[in-house]
């Protein structure tokens, strides 16, 4: 049934889909009602506005004109605002009227001019007291009639409004349900399109497995766990990989956004999470996923203040929900965030979320299998090679997340669309890769002769400074074409390793300082152009001396550094030590900055051959490279098969164990 009293009713019909705020203009019934209510309204507004309302006069006229003349009939006090005078039979067809200030005051006067007049007894004038609608009342109540009709539509047409319906009164009413929605039809996106998290994959398939063979786990005596939170930076496939499980589950799949338990009522964060519990038992066995959870799982006690309290309160709600299920129950719960530091430690305890699945930036075999989910609906030149072409996009793109890569593969899809190409190649991947490492090229910006030579010198600096230094990033190219903020470009390819010794940090500031110290010996002078670098410098050395422990005055300790836009109260150190740090940090910068000069005075002509050429071609890569400084003096890795070597195969292990053969299908329906 739908919950509302008197039986079904059908949804098209125009009150139900009025109810909902859609406005029905397309039904016949509801133009009618429409048009006789406004004609009705018209009428009566009409009526009040045009009906015969007399001539004012005043008191003077009255007495001079009418009284003293014999013409007057009866006297009518209306609203005890003013005297409507009515005339003998014949005298004249309309009525005349004057205002009065009280009526105890008109009374008196009434009375003592008509003992001056002689007008006694039954010749007296009578005086009727009556009251009428001058339709001011129903002018004065449409205004709110119509803020009301406002409010109320906007509360059937917003979150609440449109949640589910066919449960309770819907609108204002029903602002304590939840607005989840229960997808039971299969998704489009499967665990196929899902790729560089396999090891999050094999969990999530578990989850799915516990709910559709439970006794595989029960009579080992196991407990099915009840839930697992995602985990890790944005753009690495959190959300994706919950879209996926719904896809292919098999089993009802409820998703909600933290943020939509948050309503500006108080109470109506607490009473969503029932219901949503609610909804997912009726459903059960199933999964509930809650994305961005950290809007609603904060950490208790920092400050208690509106908003603050009723998000406390919601969270509360939510963990109590969360431990009153039994293991029977069949209900797995799902979270997704990328800020895990500032969850609520209840909610993270085993008996919530027993499990926390950490998915990373894929490595490059991940980054290789997402390149090849993304390049199937793509049309590529014949003679390129999926596979390779994969391989290839995947050693040029450290770092990059699963969003990321989706990024690159459009770009250069709307790459080779604007140059009306008939299919994608090589040369749209490597200029979608600049696009979306660089930002947007500028060919139109005009840089005067001086500033270009100077842009020239200092790309040369960075370039020549990594090619001669051992634990510096290969370069690929360099470029005096601004692009995005910068004047100019250089992408390097950084080795995919996860430690970083003391001289490789070293050789990497080395290189980033190259830029401001060749402007320094060719021109003798400094230039803005160079903030970026210092910063990146900056934060290295701060790196090393504080979290890594690398400085020997400030010892083996690790304090963490502020994330970008945290408020910081206080350090965790004494001034003292602040003072030592900032010391230690300058010293290492000033070590780097001489190291630098000392090589870059050494090779001032190989400098000096890259910023000519760069003048000249705007754009080198590593061929000219090489042949401008010779073959680079130390043994890099340069293809994908480079940098996977050792690890035991070219490809991803995506191998299911033996009990997730068939995850998402029941056992007894197989047998």
């Amino acid at each position: 049934g739908s919950g509302k009293r008197g039986g079904k009713r059908d949804d098209s019909h125009w009150l139900s889909r009025f109810q909902k705020g859609d406005i029905p203009w397309d039904d016949k019934e509801f133009r009618m009602y429409f048009i006789w209510s406004l004609l009705s309204w018209a009428v009566i507004m009409f009526y009040f506005f045009f009906k015969n309302s007399g001539r004012e006069i005043t008191w003077k006229d009255f007495v001079n004109n009418y009284l003293s003349k014999g013409v007057v009939d009866r006297l009518e006090v209306v609203n005890k605002r003013f005297v409507r005078v009515t005339f003998t039979p014949g005298k004249t067809p309309q009525y005349v009227w004057f205002n009065i200030g009280s009526v105890d005051t008109f009374e008196r006067n009434l009375e003592t001019l008509q003992q001056e007049l002689g007008i006694e007894g039954e010749n007296r004038l009578p005086v009727v007291y009556i009251t009428e609608s001058d339709g001011s009342f129903l002018l004065s109540m449409f205004p709110t009639v119509l803020i009301i009709g406002f409010l109320l539509y906007t509360l059937r047409r917003g979150p609440a409004g449109m949640g589910r319906t066919g449960r309770g009164m819907g609108g204002l009413f029903s602002v304590g349900e939840t607005t989840a929605k229960v997808l039971k039809d299969e998704m489009d996106i499967k665990f196929k399109d899902v790729a560089g998290c396999e090891e999050a994959k094999l969990e999530i398939m578990e989850f799915v497995n516990f709910l559709k063979n439970p006794k595989q786990y029960q009579d080992l005596g196991a407990k099915i766990p009840k839930g697992a939170i995602l985990t890790g930076p944005p753009g690495t496939g959190k959300t994706l990989l919950a879209k996926a499980t719904a896809g292919e589950a098999n089993v009802p799949f409820i998703t909600v956004n933290g943020s939509e338990f948050l309503e500006m009522f108080v109470g109506v964060g607490p009473a969503r999470v029932r219901d949503l519990f609610s909804v997912a038992r009726k459903n059960a066995p199933c999964i509930l996923f809650i994305d961005e959870i950290d809007a609603v799982g904060r950490k208790r006690g920092r400050g208690n203040f509106g908003g603050q309290s009723e998000q406390e309160n919601t969270l509360n709600q939510l963990l109590v929900e969360m431990d009153g299920f039994n293991t029977t129950t069949n209900v797995v719960i799902l979270a997704g965030t990328n800020r895990p530091d500032i969850l609520d430690p209840a909610l993270l305890r085993p008996g919530r979320f027993d499990r926390q699945i950490f998915i990373g930036p894929p490595d490059i075999k991940g980054r290789a299998s997402i390149f090849k989910v993304h390049l199937r609906p793509l049309k590529l030149e014949v003679e390129l090679d999926k596979e390779k072409l994969a391989r290839k996009l995947a050693s040029l793109t450290p770092g990059f997340s699963g969003a990321d890569i989706a990024n690159v593969c459009n770009e250069a899809a709307l790459i080779a669309a604007r140059h009306l190409s008939d299919a994608i190649n090589q040369t749209h991947f490597e200029q979608a890769i600049e696009r979306v490492i660089g930002g947007l090229e500028k060919k139109t910006q005009v840089l005067q002769p001086e500033e270009k030579k100077t842009v020239a010198y200092h790309e040369a600096g960075h370039a020549v400074a990594g090619w001669f230094l051992e634990h510096a990033d290969p370069l690929l190219k360099v470029s005096i074409i601004p692009r995005g903020k910068g004047l100019g470009y250089a992408q390097y390819l950084p080795k995919e390793q996860y430690l970083y010794t003391k001289e490789q940090l070293l050789d990497r500031m080395c290189m980033t300082l190259g830029g401001r110290v060749s402007e320094e010996i060719f021109f003798g002078r400094i230039t803005t152009g160079a903030q970026d670098d210092l910063r990146k410098v900056t934060q290295s050395a701060y790196a090393q001396i504080v979290q890594f422990g690398m400085n020997e005055k400030v010892g083996q300790i690790s304090f963490d550094l502020p994330r970008q836009g945290d408020m910081v109260l206080e350090k965790p150190y004494s001034e003292a030590t602040a003072r030592l740090i900032d010391d230690e940090v300058r010293i290492l910068i000033n070590d780097a900055y001489r190291r630098t000069v000392a090589l870059l005075t050494e090779k001032k002509a190989e400098v000096e051959k890259v910023a000519l050429r760069l003048l000249e071609k705007e754009v080198l890569d590593k061929s000219d490279m090489v042949e401008l400084l010779g073959p680079r003096p130390f043994a890099e890795k340069s293809t994908y098969e480079d940098f996977v070597e050792g690890t035991g195969s070219l490809d991803e292990d995506t191998s299911l164990p033996e009990g997730l053969k068939d995850w998402n299908k029941d056992r007894e329906i197989i047998k």
